[in-house]
């Protein structure tokens, strides 16, 4: 029988709780089996089977693919079993996607709001054109009165309504069609630069990737790499296509002699990383 898909908070509680365990000194197997005594009945099968494959020799990094979780947390395990760091990534990884999980529930909700007003206004606007406004005009023809502003804009919105929905449905359906049968297909590095271009939204995405890749890059040079291996780590990363794509696309830029400043400000979501990366290089260089 199919378990239900581990909630975001499931992955993000699960992996802090491994980190704490590793800091006080457990290898990875005991600190997992030592949380199969907190885990609700139906996730302990699934643990059980994870320490059987980690037994084995499988990558954790692996396993919690198996287990489907969040792209970006199996990103930190990723980069963690590259350098060692296993319990500050853990924990830093478990932290930071529950802080991006808050952030985005709270954008909805102020999404939300405006369109709340949106449909409620609409709502009226229905009342009063369908059932107050004939009443009205009813009044008015049996006084002989001539109608005033406000029946007449109420009226001219009452015919422009429907073309209104229409066009707001045909908008809908051709951004659908745009994200089914062409943003899917492109690149994700040019995916993502159209995404932060977004207003208000995409000032999220940009932090979030560019947080994300400063963190990865400097733990792997904390860890004694340089640029060009941490970059190639980043370009073996299977489950992070945009950042597989950006270990790529950096290398061939080093490799041609171009600054490593310029390259990552030629990507409008990692500005403000390279400063963070730069002084790193510097540091290892020393």
């Amino acid at each position: 029988m199919k378990n239900r898909k581990w909630s975001l908070q499931e992955q993000c509680h699960f992996l802090k709780r491994t980190g704490e365990l590793l800091a006080r000194g457990y290898p990875l197997s005991e600190a997992i089996e030592s949380l199969l005594f907190q885990l609700p009945k139906n996730r302990i099968a699934e643990i059980s089977q994870c320490l059987a494959d980690l037994k084995e020799g499988y990558p954790f990094y692996r396993i919690l693919d198996k287990l489907k979780f969040n792209q970006h947390l199996i990103g930190y395990v990723y980069f963690a079993e590259q350098h060692g760091g296993l319990a500050a990534a853990f924990q830093a990884g478990s932290e930071m996607m529950l802080k991006r999980d808050k952030d985005f529930e709270k954008l909805k909700k102020m999404l939300m709001y405006p369109l709340f007003l949106i449909i409620i206004t609409a709502v009226l606007f229905i009342f009063v054109e369908k059932i107050i406004l004939p009443r009205f005009s009813s009044l008015f023809n049996s006084m002989r009165l001539k109608p005033n502003f406000f029946t007449k804009v109420v009226s001219s919105f009452g015919e422009m309504m429907p073309f209104v929905t229409i066009g707001i449905f045909l908008l809908l359906l051709l951004l659908l069609s745009y994200y089914l049968f062409k943003f899917r297909s492109l690149p994700h590095i040019q995916q993502k630069k159209m995404i932060v271009s977004i207003p208000v939204i995409g000032g999220f995405f940009r932090l979030f990737y560019t947080h994300y890749f400063s963190v990865q890059i400097s733990y792997l040079l904390a860890g004694g790499l340089s640029v060009y291996e941490a970059l190639r780590l980043f370009e073996k990363n299977d489950k992070q296509l945009l950042y597989k794509e950006l270990g790529g696309e950096i290398k061939i830029g080093l490799r041609k002699g171009e600054r490593l400043e310029d390259i990552l400000m030629s990507y409008p979501f990692l500005k403000g990383s390279f400063p963070i990366l730069l002084d790193m290089v510097k540091r290892m260089e020393n």
